[in-house]
C-alpha cells in the first residue's frame, strides 16, 4: 500500500511539475523584460527546486570516453565492458548492490581505463524484473559472482567496493574449495564489511539494535502495478532515499538553499555542480526483499562469514580454502561506515594463503568515499592496486579476449552501496564541501 501511495502521489504531482516548468521557462525567456529582475530569477529558482524535489530520477549514464558493451547478462545483473577487448589486465569492478547505481563508481572506472580492460557489474532494479525471473538472494549473488568469474576468466582480477566484498570473498572461497581453474588471480576488497564486529560504526550498530524482524516489518513492500516486477517483495528505493536524507537532513536543506541562492545570483557553475551531484544521489533502485534481509541478518547481525557459519548451497564457505587468489584489503582512516579492521579481517581469516599473496593499505585521511574515488584515490591508492595486480598476474598464460555478446537478449535498462551505506557516502561528500569525482564526466 505504501508503494502504491507513493506512485499515486508522483502521478498527482505531474501537472504541478509541468506548470512549474512552464513558469520557469517564461521567467528565463530572454525576450521577457522581467526575466532580468531578482523577483523573476527567484520565481525561476523556486520552480526548478520544486520540480527537482518532487520528480523521480532516472538511472544516470557513465558518460566516459570509452565504448560500452554488455558481455554477460542474467535477469538481475549484467556486466558492462568499457573499450575494445585488449591484452591489458582484466579488472572486474563489483559495484555495490545497496541502493545507488553502478555509476557511483564512474570515477573508479575512469581511474583504470588507460591501464586495464575494465568491466563493471550493473545490477538490475528489482521492480523492473518480473516475478517469472524468480528470486534473488545472497546465495544467488554468490552464484552470479562465480559465473562472472568463469565468463571473464582466465587471468581475471576483481575489485569489490564495500558491500560486495562479502559475496565476492565467499565466491572465491567456494571456487578454491572446488579447485576451480578459473578462480580470480587477485581480489581487492575496498572498505568491505567482512567482520562488522570489529570497530563497529553507527551503520553496524543499527541492525544490532533493531534486529531482523524490525527490518522485515518496516522496510519490505510489494511492487505495485504497472511496474514489470508487479507483486515482487522489495526494499524500495524511495524508502531508502527517505532514510538517506533524514540521516543528515540539515545538510541537504543547506545544500538546496545554497542552490536557490546560486540560481538567483546567476552562479551557473555552482548550480550545475549541485544538479550533477543530486542527479546521482537521488537516483535509487529497489532491492529484492530476500537479498536485503539476508544481507542484514547474515552480515550485520550474525557475522556469519568471520565466524565460519556461512553456507552456500549446503556447503560451508571456508575462507581457509583460499590459497591461490591473492588478496588486498584497503581501508580508510576516517571511514565511519566500515570501521578499521573490518576489511583487514579477510587477511586474518585466510590462513592458508601465503603471506606474499596478501597486502594491506590504510589510507590516511580518507573516509569511506575517498578510498574508491576522488583525488587521493587516484594519486595514492590506484598505483598500489595496479602494482598489486601486476605482481600477481600469471604472465605464462596469454590474455584471452572477451567475446562481446552482441546478440544478448535485451532487457529493461538495469538500475542500480551495504544496504545501509549509500546515504553516508554521499553525505560524507556533502559535509566535506567537495564535488565527488564520480560525478565528473
Amino acid at each position: 500500500m505504501l508503494y502504491l501511495m507513493r506512485d499515486a502521489c508522483d502521478l498527482m504531482l505531474t501537472p504541478a511539475r509541468v506548470a512549474a516548468g512552464v513558469a520557469k521557462t517564461a521567467c528565463q525567456n530572454p525576450f521577457n523584460p522581467l526575466a532580468y529582475t531578482p523577483s523573476s530569477r527567484a520565481i525561476s529558482a523556486s520552480c526548478e527546486l520544486f520540480e527537482r524535489s518532487t520528480r523521480s530520477y532516472a538511472k544516470p549514464s557513465f558518460g566516459l570516453p570509452a565504448s560500452e558493451a554488455v558481455v554477460w547478462q542474467r535477469p538481475f545483473c549484467r556486466v558492462i565492458a568499457f573499450g575494445e577487448p585488449s591484452a591489458k589486465p582484466k579488472l572486474l569492478l563489483v559495484a555495490p548492490l545497496s541502493g545507488h547505481y553502478a555509476t557511483l563508481l564512474r570515477g573508479t572506472v575512469a581511474a583504470f581505463l588507460d591501464t586495464h580492460q575494465v568491466f563493471i557489474t550493473d545490477w538490475a532494479d528489482a521492480k523492473e524484473v518480473p516475478l517469472s525471473a524468480g528470486r534473488f538472494d545472497l546465495g544467488d549473488y554468490i552464484d552470479y559472482c562465480m559465473a562472472m568469474f568463469e565468463a571473464l576468466g582466465p587471468d581475471l582480477h576483481v575489485m569489490a567496493v564495500c558491500q560486495p566484498s562479502v559475496p565476492v570473498l565467499a565466491a572465491i572461497a567456494r571456487m578454491e574449495a572446488e579447485d576451480h581453474p578459473l578462480v580470480p588471480r587477485s581480489a581487492v576488497l575496498v572498505g568491505g564489511p567482512i567482520d562488522t564486529s570489529r570497530s563497529p560504526t553507527a551503520v553496524n550498530e543499527l541492525p544490532q539494535e533493531r534486529r531482523i524482524d524490525w527490518f522485515e516489518q518496516h522496510c519490505i513492500h510489494s511492487v505495485p502495478w504497472p511496474h514489470p516486477g508487479y507483486g515482487r517483495k522489495v526494499y524500495p528505493g524511495f524508502l531508502q532515499l527517505v532514510g538517506f536524507i533524514s540521516m543528515n537532513l540539515g545538510r541537504h536543506q543547506t545544500a538546496h538553499w545554497d542552490m536557490f541562492n546560486h540560481l538567483v545570483q546567476g552562479d551557473g557553475d555552482s548550480a550545475a555542480k549541485h544538479r550533477e551531484f543530486y542527479d546521482e544521489y537521488l537516483a535509487v533502485m529497489d532491492l529484492t526483499a530476500e537479498y536485503y534481509l539476508q544481507t542484514v541478518e547474515r552480515v550485520f547481525i550474525e557475522h556469519q562469514l568471520p565466524r565460519g557459519m556461512m553456507r552456500h548451497r549446503g556447503e560451508a564457505v571456508d575462507l581457509t580454502a583460499i590459497r591461490r587468489c591473492a588478496l588486498m584489503a584497503i581501508e580508510g582512516e576516517k571511514d565511519d561506515i566500515t570501521g578499521i579492521g573490518q576489511t583487514r579481517a579477510a587477511l586474518d581469516l585466510t590462513t592458508s594463503l601465503p603471506a606474499e599473496k596478501k597486502a594491506y593499505h590504510l589510507q590516511m585521511g580518507a573516509g569511506h568515499y575517498g578510498i574508491f574515488n576522488g583525488s587521493r584515490f587516484r594519486a595514492e591508492i590506484v598505483p598500489k592496486i595496479a602494482a598489486f595486480i601486476e605482481a600477481h598476474a600469471d604472465l605464462a598464460v596469454s590474455q584471452s579476449e572477451i567475446q562481446i555478446a552482441a546478440d544478448a537478449p535485451e532487457m529493461q535498462e538495469a538500475q542500480i552501496t551495504s544496504p545501509l551505506t549509500s546515504a553516508l557516502i554521499a553525505d560524507e561528500v556533502l559535509s566535506s564541501g567537495t564535488r565527488p569525482a564520480a560525478l565528473q564526466a
